[in-house]
């Protein structure tokens, strides 16, 4: 065992004791079968070599060291090869030369292949530890340097591509395979050629193309066509880069095209006459709006220009339209106008623009600028809700009756003075639910939820006391019959409504002469009323009632005729008398001399309604008058409803007078908004006051700066407030 393991110890390998040399001709033999393989694959006669053997010598010629020799060989070899395949291509003639070229360049690629595969052994070992260029970049190289980059072929090849580029461009049809081939060579070259020998000059050409094709455009069509031409040419262009050119071009094609043929011209285009932005806004052309929409958000400052056109197109079309006399004539024509404006510019700006946030906050600056500028827009959305609320929503569907308030409440949110709306709504919502000409209670409820919604309870605090008045109303009748009917035998029917005075937009009227039979029902009333509610006063508001006479005419034709409480006070008037002055009723009457004359108008004056008659007859009453009871009064209708003759808007003297309660009502408002800001500020400069009170009351109104002044003044007498001693600007708080 000992001996076994000594002899393993002493056991060695020595050298052979005689030198082995190669054959001095070895290397110079063995590249020589190489050189001609090569020489082999290039001529396509591949087949008949053993690209085993073929490798086994390149390897063993890397392995002793004649790398070098093999290498430069390699590169020596190849150029020649290529400088013979040069003169092929120079030589083929017109539309040959981009085949020829195509044909050796897949040649090319092939032999490369090949002979990559030969030489494998000294890509691996010989090329990373000389630093040398792999064997097929080096292919790819030489081809760059010896195809490519020929004095004769370099020139022709871009003059070739470009042509056909030009010629694809005016409507012929190229071999897109050929081309896709040759960029794709280029492209494979590396990306400094495909840029160098193509895109920049392709860029460049196109330019010069579009800048030239753009300037042809915009003298002979009108803006919707260029604007079609323009997206057709992106389009072309973009799909040209998919058929046949890197992707990386596309991006630079369409700048190019979107510069020379949409940046260069977007004044021109959107102010074009008869068809710029303009004229598509008022024709509705969705379409060309859309078009230009697309292509103008790809340059920088496009959609701006759109926006910036068609806001002052909004502003003046706006302004025109609030201040046309003709218009404010009928105010629910106005506003009907303004929702038809704001419902075409919504579409276009949702079908069109994308419904993009810039442009419908555009709409809505134009839309606020516009409405304030005429005083009356807040009476006169009231009046169209009022409108609508009375008759032009019956038999809709709950949904349509939602979009018409919908629809109202965006116009009444561009409203600076909401507190002026507000003033007539009360007014004129107290007009329908004491008149029962309400389309429905829901809706009315909806109304006022929505305005809850938009400008909190306070603002509908006392429009919802009213229905809770008319509710209450309700139930006290039906008291005061049910113990009274005894006392009260066949006299007229009463219907009061009990209205809360910080509720109602009541006004102190001169109260009229009731009839006596109605007086004394009147009165009664009032006996039980305050015999129940202890500390509470009735004033009774002639004007805003009505009622129901049973009347009749020449040969027992019988009526019944619904009319105001003046009016009825006028007609009974009749039941002892045939004929009367004008001086006689005001006398009997004292009805106030505007309401008498309205209601004796519209019960002497209106044709189908005329239960009266003057003389002498004219549609404007004067003091001269003297009125008869007609006989001769027929109508198809067993009831006749005979409204007062109104002015639907307000006349200036009551606009000022509204104005003047809107005014002392905020007044209040603007002092309570002072004292809060003070109150937690405790110091502050007169100039941050009023930011911060118009700040806070803006959205009710916007508080005028002197009127604001006016309170802080107030606020100082009261001593709610001083002056600091040592800055007369700065105000302090007093506790």
């Amino acid at each position: 065992m000992n001996s076994q393991s000594q002899r393993r110890k002493n056991f060695k390998i020595e050298a052979f004791k005689h030198k082995v040399e190669l054959d001095p001709k070895y290397a110079e033999r063995t590249w020589k079968v190489l050189e001609h393989a090569i020489h082999e694959i290039y001529n396509n006669n591949a087949s008949r070599l053993s690209f085993e053997e073929l490798y086994r010598s390149a390897y063993n010629m890397v392995l002793h060291k004649y790398g070098d020799k093999l290498y430069s060989g390699l590169v020596a070899t190849m150029t020649a090869h290529l400088n013979k395949i040069a003169k092929s291509v120079e030589s083929a003639q017109g539309g040959l030369f981009l085949e020829k070229l195509n044909h050796k360049w897949a040649d090319h690629n092939k032999a490369l292949q090949m002979i990559r595969d030969i030489l494998m052994y000294m890509d691996r070992s010989y090329v990373p530890t000389s630093h040398k260029t792999p064997v097929h970049e080096l292919g790819l190289n030489l081809w760059s340097d010896h195809i490519i980059h020929s004095p004769n072929i370099q020139a022709r090849l871009q003059d070739t591509l470009l042509d056909l580029v030009q010629r694809e461009r005016t409507g012929d049809v190229i071999n897109r395979g050929l081309m896709r081939n040759i960029t794709k060579m280029l492209m494979d070259l590396g990306s400094s050629v495909y840029q160098d020998d193509f895109e920049k000059p392709f860029l460049d050409v196109s330019a010069c193309f579009y800048s030239g094709e753009s300037q042809q455009f915009i003298e002979c069509c009108d803006c919707g066509s260029y604007l079609k031409k323009a997206e057709r040419r992106l389009n072309e262009e973009m799909e040209r880069v998919s058929h046949y050119l890197d992707a990386k071009t596309e991006v630079k094609i369409t700048s190019v095209v979107e510069r020379e043929m949409i940046a260069n011209h977007m004044q021109r285009l959107v102010h074009m006459d008869n068809s710029g932005l303009v004229n598509m806004l008022i024709d509705d052309k969705y379409d060309d709006l859309s078009r230009m929409y697309s292509l103008f958000k790809r340059v920088p400052e496009g959609l701006s220009t759109i926006r910036d056109v068609m806001t002052s197109y909004l502003r003046e079309r706006g302004r025109v339209l609030v201040t046309d006399t003709e218009r404010l004539k009928d105010p629910v024509e106005f506003v009907q106008c303004l929702l038809n404006e704001k419902d075409k510019h919504d579409k276009i700006i949702s079908t069109a623009f994308n419904n993009d946030k810039t442009f419908q906050n555009a709409l809505n600056s134009s839309f606020e600028y516009f409405i304030n500028l005429n005083n009356r827009s807040p009476e006169f959305i009231s009046l169209y809700l009022d409108d609508k609320l009375r008759k032009g929503l019956k038999g809709a569907s709950e949904e349509e009756v939602e979009v018409v308030l919908d629809k109202v409440m965006m116009l009444f949110r561009y409203l600076q003075e909401k507190d002026v709306f507000e003033k007539y709504y009360k007014q004129h919502l107290a007009k329908r639910l004491l008149s029962g000409k309400t389309v429905s209670d829901d809706a009315e409820r909806s109304m006022i939820v929505k305005l809850k919604t938009e400008c909190g309870y306070q603002f509908t605090s006392k429009l919802e006391g009213m229905f809770t008045d008319m509710k209450t109303s309700e139930d006290t009748m039906l008291d005061f019959y049910a113990k009274q009917s005894a006392e009260l035998g066949d006299g007229p029917t009463l219907a009061v409504q009990i209205l809360t005075t910080g509720s109602w937009p009541t006004q102190p009227t001169a109260a009229c002469n009731l009839p006596p039979e109605i007086l004394t029902v009147c009165e009664k009333f009032r006996t039980y009323y305050l015999g129940t509610h202890s500390g509470r006063r009735l004033t009774w508001q002639t004007n805003m009632g009505t009622a129901d006479i049973k009347a009749t005419f020449g040969k027992g034709h019988k009526h019944e005729l619904n009319v105001s409480t003046y009016q009825m006070c006028v007609l009974m008037l009749f039941n002892s008398a045939d004929g009367l002055t004008y001086r006689e009723i005001e006398q009997a009457t004292e009805v106030p001399a505007l309401d008498l004359k309205r209601c004796l108008q519209s019960l002497a004056c209106v044709k189908g309604k005329n239960v009266l008659r003057k003389e002498p007859m004219s549609k404007d009453i004067s003091e001269e008058d003297v009125f008869y009871f007609n006989d001769k009064f027929t109508s198809k209708f067993v009831k006749v409803k005979i409204g007062t003759v109104v002015a639907q808007k307000e006349s200036e003297p009551e606009k000022q007078e509204t104005r003047q309660r809107v005014e002392e009502d905020r007044k209040p408002q603007i002092e309570a908004a002072i004292v809060r800001i003070m109150k937690s500020r405790r110091v502050l400069d007169h100039n941050s006051i009023v930011a911060e009170v118009t700040k806070q009351l803006q959205s009710r109104f916007l508080p005028n700066p002197v009127v604001i002044k006016k309170r802080i003044e107030s606020l100082i007498e009261r001593e709610f407030l001083e002056r600091d001693k040592a800055d007369r600007k700065l105000y302090r708080y007093l506790a």
